[in-house]
């Protein structure tokens, strides 16, 4: 958890990350707009890599944890689909996230090829205890709650990261917008979740 000084500290590094892109950023850029001294910021922050890290866990949990807390349905798969959608759609429209994935798209690989960041860890948390209590209502099928999540989770990351790449001109003639690639990430992960 991080204390005020460090929200305005962490403030600064995302207006940073905004103005000239992640890898572009340095702590004296973000001392600076913060209006501290370079030791103010190593003193909390060794190196750019560990403040990044706090900056996008602090960003993004927030967006996870808000459209978990605004989902909607009238049984615990609907909400679980509804709160990974509105999850999905936040995070491609937040503008620290277009603007890493604009100038600095190889920061994300690691995350997707690699290894699970913190904030993956805390919607798997989130999303295991949710099909676990859901259960109770018969809305989920009888799997094991820890594959199902990883599961929808890898089905969100590419309807987050590769969006933009699906839209557009359609077969039919139609534009396939961001919207209707979200209903279809809703059916998709509604039927992976029904019995």
């Amino acid at each position: 958890m991080h204390n005020s000084a460090d929200g305005a500290l962490l403030d600064a590094a995302r207006d940073c990350v905004l103005a000239v892109g992640l890898r572009r950023t340095t702590l004296t850029d973000v001392a600076r707009r913060a209006g501290v001294s370079r030791m103010t910021m190593y003193r909390r922050w060794p190196d750019m890599a560990t403040l990044m890290a706090d900056l996008m866990t602090r960003e993004w949990s927030a967006l996870a944890l808000t459209a978990e807390a605004e989902a909607e349905g009238a049984t615990a798969r609907e909400r679980i689909v509804d709160g990974l959608v509105r999850g999905a759609r936040a995070l491609r429209r937040h503008a620290m996230f277009r603007r890493v994935v604009e100038l600095d798209p190889e920061v994300l690989l690691p995350y997707l090829v690699d290894r699970r960041g913190s904030v993956q860890d805390a919607i798997l948390e989130h999303l295991v205890a949710s099909i676990a209590e859901g259960r109770d209502d018969g809305s989920l099928r009888p799997q094991e709650p820890v594959l199902l999540a990883r599961a929808a989770v890898l089905a969100v990351h590419g309807f987050v990261v590769s969006a933009a790449t699906m839209t557009g001109p359609g077969g039919t003639g139609t534009d396939i917008t961001e919207e209707a690639l979200d209903d279809e990430l809703r059916l998709l992960l509604d039927r992976h979740l029904r019995p």
